[in-house]
């Protein structure tokens, strides 16, 4: 299976007045297409700086980073936002929806940045809601909806593009433990369908869906191991 990331001994340093951080300290990684990971560290260990360079968020100080075949660690902001709208679906903790928008409108979005035609994005929208399973909540506004619907609408706007991969920063962070079973059905369901997913968390049972799990530890990948037996949500 070919390679949709490439990370060759990326670093990231901040600077806090006099002090210096290392965020990042030349860390490789490689992900497969349709691989389905999950990052994992406590607080400071580097996976929240890691996720910003992987989606597109934030450039490394140093190393290479090539995703789906387009170098991407010396890119200027305007044509990594590009890339990142077209390659990346971010889902996160919090939802991040506009609220005085509907469902639809929501999702409906990221097709405008990327200068989709009005008649294309309301059939675009309709139809990832709809594998969603909110076919009958479209015109709901975000407060319309349960913390776990709005994370559905979440997903569906992340996948509108179809980007190649599935940035997932906590998804489930907000959610109740049932509802936080379903929105893991859905990524199953996603990566079955050939989407990679990347999925970031300190929670050793949300991990434990993904196929893969990449420890960090002070910057540095600490362990990287095939999760030999992965839940199934939808078993």
């Amino acid at each position: 299976m070919e390679n949709i990331i490439e990370l060759k001994q990326i670093s990231k340093v901040y600077k806090m007045g006099t002090e210096t951080i290392n965020a990042l300290r030349s860390v490789s990684l490689t992900i497969k297409k349709n691989e389905y990971v999950a990052l994992m560290g406590p607080s400071g260990s580097g996976k929240s700086t890691l996720m910003n360079v992987l989606g597109c968020l934030d450039t490394p100080t140093s190393g290479k980073y090539i995703l789906n075949n387009i170098e991407v660690d010396k890119m200027l902001d305007n044509d990594l936002a590009e890339v990142r709208n077209k390659q990346i679906g971010f889902v996160f903790q919090t939802f991040n929806l506009l609220p005085r928008s509907t469902a639809l409108d929501n999702v409906m979005l990221p097709m405008v940045y990327a200068g989709t035609g009005k008649v294309a994005r309301k059939i675009r929208a309709e139809e990832v809601l709809e594998q969603v399973g909110l076919k009958g909540r479209m015109t709901h506004k975000p407060n319309e909806l349960s913390g776990g619907q709005r994370q559905r609408v979440a997903v569906a706007r992340a996948l509108v593009n179809n980007p190649a991969i599935i940035l997932a920063d906590e998804p489930t962070g907000n959610l109740d433990s049932k509802t936080s079973v379903e929105i893991m059905g859905l990524f199953e369901d996603i990566h079955k369908k050939g989407n990679t997913i990347i999925l970031v968390t300190h929670e050793e049972d949300i991990a434990r869906y993904a196929h893969r799990i990449v420890r960090l530890k002070d910057g540095s990948i600490e362990s990287d191991e095939v999760n030999a037996s992965p839940i199934l949500a939808n078993a």
